[in-house]
């Protein structure tokens, strides 16, 4: 296994999905569920684990609602030696429709902030194309902000539906879409995501596949599969790596989820693999000489 911070990729790569929380700063009901996370993940941690991005992509962490905007202000003021956050993608409650746009201003006006993501993974199947919420997305076109899908594979095509009807907002699907990792979850997924990637508008993130997988299927010959489809699909220019650390230390360590992801691009150029583990990403958030970090 190679570390974290070597590897074939001369420009480095830039991790487009880590979270850091600090329950004693905020409140995040889900983590006293998972006893492993429940305490400050922060970027020393992330560092301590072996990663050595050139950046990071900051993605809210569930916290409760009235929190949102104090997460945001806390992720875009991080500034540590070996940890630069390059963006920051925070909650805004979009089912509000044109209500949501008061806060949604009120978010984007911190220049760290590169997207938004409403997490619809735990919400009924009809939610994604409700009448509120597709207006709420809609709001993002205008303010220059991605919108981060996170689901379930069995929303993949009601999320298809809303990024058919929205070809002016960007969107970057989290994790694959969370497929269940088997040969039956592979079959069963495939086709829908193939179908959501016809769509112009929409990337995904190669994040957070490990920890969809039992214990027993968690190795390379399990995951390349979905990984490969990924690509084949969207193709190097609409592929992005994230870890989803510190939740990926569930199932792994940083340097294997690394590892496993620069397999899956081996068959790839020198410059479709920089796509994937760079480039992508900021293109995605607009980052690098197109953004003025502050």
């Amino acid at each position: 296994m190679t570390t974290a911070g070597s590897g074939p990729d001369a420009e480095g790569y830039l991790d487009a999905h880590v979270h850091f929380w600090d329950p004693g700063r905020l409140h995040y009901p889900w983590l006293a569920q998972v006893p492993r996370l429940n305490r400050p993940l922060l970027p020393g941690d992330l560092r301590a684990a072996g990663a050595a991005p050139v950046g990071v992509i900051a993605v809210e962490a569930d916290r409760s609602r009235e929190d949102a905007l104090a997460e945001v202000a806390w992720l875009a003021s991080i500034d540590v030696p070996g940890v630069r956050v390059a963006g920051v993608v925070g909650h805004v409650p979009l089912e509000e429709g044109a209500a949501a746009a008061d806060e949604l201003a009120r978010l984007t006006s911190s220049p760290r902030v590169v997207g938004v993501r409403r997490l619809l993974q735990d919400e009924p199947m009809g939610f994604a194309t409700e009448p509120g919420f597709v207006a709420g997305v809609g709001l993002l076109a205008g303010a220059g902000a991605t919108f981060d899908l996170c689901i379930r594979h069995t929303q993949l095509l009601a999320v298809t539906e809303l990024v058919r009807r929205l070809p002016e907002v960007s969107f970057v699907l989290d994790h694959l879409g969370k497929p269940e990792v088997s040969r039956a979850g592979l079959a069963a997924w495939a086709p829908d995501l193939a179908g959501l990637a016809r769509l112009p508008n929409v990337r995904c993130k190669l994040s957070g596949l490990a920890t969809e997988a039992d214990p027993d299927h968690r190795t390379p010959p399990d995951l390349l599969p979905f990984l490969r489809h990924a690509l084949d699909v969207f193709g190097p220019a609409r592929c992005l790596f994230g870890s989803d650390w510190p939740v990926l230390t569930l199932a792994m360590e940083y340097g294997q989820w690394l590892d496993v992801v620069r397999e899956a691009c081996s068959d790839l150029s020198a410059d479709e693999r920089a796509l994937v583990m760079r480039r992508t990403a900021e293109r995605a958030y607009g980052l690098g000489a197109t953004r003025k970090d502050t």
